[in-house]
């Protein structure tokens, strides 16, 4: 039997700019890091000794959840508006990740896309991260984490401002929830403008 060698020399790391990324590798991409995302969450809430229960229950009505999600969203929405009206492209570009992303999926797609990133990442930034470390170095770490942006410092700043009004959030409802509902909805009416731009 011909035994195979395995040379971790012969791996090779290297930039990949998103146009090399087709549709599917994108997507097995998303879905890969946001799943790593949920793991690293779920082992640091339990190293933590959190109840898991507890961080997932709601100790406040859904319309509560719904009104502070929604109004946060809506708030986070209209600021990138209001950037993208006043500064030029090229200082707000992401590298064209989110175009890639939304441009030609279907609306079931943007929302289930929208739902599990809204989930996995306040479980592991606000759940996990905040409870360490509060929300002002969260967002820091929130904005850093969300590296397309980093070239500008306008995007950036944006992405802090809304990770710290989503740990506010939190803190005011003590429930998760609104904090998830927010960036689901903040990202799913990013996506659908996105989507009838290009359409448009």
């Amino acid at each position: 039997m011909k035994k195979i060698k395995f040379k971790f020399k012969n791996i090779e790391f290297r930039k990949v700019s998103i146009d090399e990324l087709d549709d599917r590798m994108l997507l097995i991409n998303l879905y890969l890091t946001q799943a790593l995302t949920l793991i690293i969450g779920l082992i640091w809430v339990f190293f933590q000794q959190q109840n898991l229960t507890s961080l997932l229950s709601i100790s406040v009505s859904w319309v509560d959840v719904l009104l502070w999600g929604s109004g946060l969203a809506l708030l986070a929405v209209a600021a990138d508006l209001i950037l993208s009206r006043f500064v030029p492209d090229e200082l707000a570009d992401d590298g064209g990740i989110n175009e890639k992303i939304f441009a030609n999926r279907p609306i079931w797609h943007i929302a289930v896309i929208c739902l599990i990133v809204g989930f996995c990442e306040e479980l592991l930034f606000r759940g996990a991260i905040q409870h360490a470390f509060g929300p002002y170095w969260t967002s820091i770490i929130f904005a850093v984490i969300h590296v397309r942006y980093l070239k500008h410092w306008i995007p950036t700043g944006l992405v802090f401002c809304i990770s710290y009004a989503l740990g506010w959030i939190y803190i005011k409802t003590g429930t998760i929830w609104a904090s998830i509902f927010a960036h689901f909805l903040f990202d799913f009416i990013m996506g659908l403008m996105i989507k009838y731009r290009r359409e448009s």
